[in-house]
């Protein structure tokens, strides 16, 4: 219908800018063109006025002349290489063309372990009648089981000797997956502080600037909502990690875990104060100073005031 639309339009087009039913083409000055030159005149005006239409069929139909381009008759290694950027719905499709070369072992493991980049699995003698396609599907089940109900989606995961009943493997499957809902995660956290011990080990903040480092563990570990014990909780186990990671910076600045503690709190409260539109009265550099320094007085003026130029710059550090 649409195409009927655009051969009616063309039609009433062409027939406006000139062309008769006697065989002559009236143009602007009055001059009449001989019929036998109406198709060749035809042709050029069709050419002018719908040079993209006329290049999109001529390209269609060389390609349709072509055909794709067969897998199987390209080297292996580029016809996996190719493959290789398929998603997994992607992959599907094309095994019912190139079913050997998209079902191979080596495509679905990388998927997997692109996705989950930690499962227990991975380390084990795979059981009889294993592949990574059968595993990829109950990673995705299982995923969404835990984007559910996280102890469901946990169990699923050691039902199917994918996890073991450890928390440190657990940790190292929730730190290496992205695909987990965090406000799940977040309530599976709190719930589970054996793997949440586990999964603030996991972290290393080595050499990086305290509101970075901060951003860092906030995006694996999302902070809660409101304040409470639980952020509380999470603040305090990132003020020790930080401290063992950056044993040298410690000492320079003579920095302990608790005047970590009333940095990263401050970084918080500062954070919300500039990024809120709520908060009209914005807090000014001399003032932050002045607050962190009262609460720990050992701090830098300098160290406090890079501090608050980072949250200026860069923005939250919990967002």
């Amino acid at each position: 219908m649409g195409q009927g639309l655009w051969r009616i339009a063309r039609n009433q087009q062409l027939q406006q800018q000139g062309y008769s039913g006697q065989g002559y083409l009236t143009r602007e000055h009055g001059r009449g063109i001989p019929a036998n030159n109406v198709s060749n005149t035809s042709h050029r005006k069709q050419a002018q006025g719908g040079i993209d239409i006329y290049h999109l069929l001529k390209t269609r139909k060389s390609k349709e002349q072509e055909g794709f381009i067969n897998l199987e008759m390209l080297p292996p290694e580029l016809s996996f290489t190719i493959l290789s950027y398929l998603n997994a719905t992607d992959l599907c499709l094309a095994s019912c063309v190139w079913q050997d070369l998209a079902n191979d072992e080596l495509l679905w493991q990388g998927l997997c372990k692109s996705t989950w980049g930690h499962c227990s699995i991975y380390n084990k003698n795979p059981p009889l009648g294993f592949s990574f396609r059968k595993l990829y599907m109950q990673l995705d089940e299982g995923s969404l089981t835990f984007n559910a109900n996280p102890d469901e989606g946990v169990n699923y995961f050691m039902s199917k000797g994918i996890l073991d009943d450890s928390p440190k493997e657990i940790a190292k499957f929730i730190f290496c997956t992205r695909t987990l809902n965090w406000k799940k995660l977040r309530i599976y956290l709190d719930e589970r502080r054996d793997v949440l011990d586990d999964l603030v080990t996991l972290h290393n903040f080595r050499n990086q600037f305290l509101p970075n480092a901060l951003r860092e563990f906030f995006r694996h570990i999302h902070a809660p909502e409101e304040r409470g014990e639980y952020l509380e909780t999470l603040i305090t186990k990132f003020s020790h990690r930080f401290c063992a990671c950056n044993p040298d910076l410690m000492r320079e600045l003579g920095l302990s875990p608790d005047a970590v503690y009333v940095l990263c709190y401050s970084l918080i409260l500062l954070s919300i104060d500039l990024t809120s539109p709520h908060v009209k009265n914005k807090m000014s550099k001399r003032e932050f100073i002045r607050n962190t320094r009262r609460a720990a007085q050992n701090i830098s003026e300098d160290f406090v005031g890079h501090l608050y130029d980072n949250i200026y710059l860069i923005g939250h550090v919990a967002a």
